[in-house]
């Protein structure tokens, strides 16, 4: 079977421009974020193997914990906290993937790029970076090395909320594995419509104003809340005292992105409160958009998470930053 909107001048369009802002040789639009992170792994064969992080975006994480038991393919969840855990994890003419997102959805932890790359490519792996949090605007994973990115466009790419949408960028777009991630996408029909194709070009147009806005305005928000009385941690890669703070410092440029996240100190029943009180940050579980969101991720993830119930993830917009902290403020300060 083939689509006929595998082939189609509207989001032929916006993948050009994806491409041009990666660097990258070629790209594709999906119907999805889920659809583009599946079609990678969809390239693989019974006996081959996944290294990926233990902490990402749970949706991703969840099925590829059912697809590999399903289909044969061996699955290694490491520790991004540990520099040494990745070589651990990969091995060597077996695993086929690497798999890494940065900075880690919900606790921001930094991988570093260009050494993932050295790991998966001296075991004979691809490696393959989800720079959804990260953009295109703050880094670009294929210069460090990756060969594949991928971007859950429903996110900042589009920006505004109306569009869902994924993205794959390639370093080269002759190599065997882009090219069955192209028949992968041709026969499952996993292709974005003409009118999101357009959607999500119009907000490419304004990506770098958002991206930067955001920015700024978490890391104010992350440098007012590190120490607050009622804050256990903040987490953010723009902190100084974060773990990850070095590597990105080294691989993000012109600021450490709008996602952060605050455990509050009083536990899960605290960090619920929070949430309630506020009244500029929208209690919703989507991220990158032009409106500050608000959610507690250990509600969202359930029992399985391995995130902490104190933990709020916090999608930073484009709001007035002395309102947005001046709101968390008060939420906070009415304790527990």
């Amino acid at each position: 079977m083939s689509y006929a909107r595998d082939d189609n001048p509207t989001f032929g369009s916006a993948e050009r421009m994806l491409a041009e802002l990666e660097g990258a040789e070629d790209a594709l639009l999906f119907s999805s974020g889920m659809a583009a992170a599946m079609a990678v792994v969809q390239t693989l064969a019974p006996g081959d193997h996944i290294v990926a992080p233990r902490v990402m975006y749970w949706g991703l994480r969840n099925w590829l914990q059912k697809f590999c038991t399903q289909w044969g393919i061996g699955l290694t969840l490491f520790d991004a906290t540990d520099p040494a855990a990745l070589p651990r994890a990969v091995e060597t003419g077996r695993t086929r993937l690497v798999w890494i997102e940065t900075p880690c959805n919900p606790t921001w932890d930094v991988i570093d790029i260009a050494a993932a790359a050295d790991v998966a490519h001296d075991a004979g792996a691809v490696l393959a970076v989800d720079s959804t949090v990260a953009t295109p605007v703050l880094t670009q994973p294929l210069a460090l090395g990756a060969d594949i990115v991928m971007h859950s466009a429903t996110k900042y790419l589009n920006g505004h909320g109306d569009v869902v949408a994924g993205a794959l960028a390639a370093r080269s777009a002759d190599s065997e594995l882009w090219q069955r991630i192209r028949e992968v996408r041709a026969d499952g029909g996993a292709i974005l419509g003409s009118f999101e194709a357009w959607l999500l070009q119009r907000g490419l147009r304004t990506l770098f104003l958002r991206v930067r806005a955001a920015s700024r305005s978490a890391q104010a928000i992350a440098e007012h809340f590190d120490g607050h009385p009622q804050v256990e941690a903040a987490l953010y890669p723009g902190l100084p005292g974060c773990a990850g703070h070095d590597i990105a410092c080294r691989q993000m440029r012109g600021g450490f992105g709008g996602m952060l996240s605050l455990r509050i100190r009083g536990g899960e029943s605290a960090a619920l409160a929070v949430v309630r009180r506020c009244n500029v940050f929208i209690p919703a579980t989507s991220l990158g958009g032009v409106e500050s969101l608000i959610e507690h991720r250990y509600t969202i993830e359930g029992a399985s998470s391995p995130i902490p119930p104190d933990l709020l993830r916090i999608s930073v917009g484009i709001e007035a930053t002395g309102d947005l902290v001046a709101d968390l403020q008060q939420a906070l300060d009415q304790g527990v």
